[in-house]
């Protein structure tokens, strides 16, 4: 039986932002969090990137910080794909 899964540290911090950008979809109204599910769903499957392309999901996860700021804040209720 093998043993649980070694992930690496950028590995770690995609799923940490994909949990927290999840936490934060359930701060919205309750009728439009299938749709920021769905978006985020959608922009994390979007992108096919190899695991050891770093340089790319470092960007990613950069650019990613950025819509979660903008995406997070109390003033924005809703969200359309």
């Amino acid at each position: 039986m093998p043993g649980p899964l070694k992930r690496s540290g950028l590995q770690i911090e995609v799923i940490n932002f994909y949990r927290k950008c999840f936490r934060a979809a359930r701060e919205k109204p309750i009728e439009a969090r299938p749709r920021f599910y769905a978006f985020i769903r959608k922009e994390f499957k979007e992108h096919n990137i190899r695991k050891s392309d770093f340089a790319t999901i470092e960007y990613m996860l950069r650019k990613g910080q950025k819509q979660f700021e903008a995406y997070s804040q109390k003033g924005v209720k809703d969200i359309h794909i």
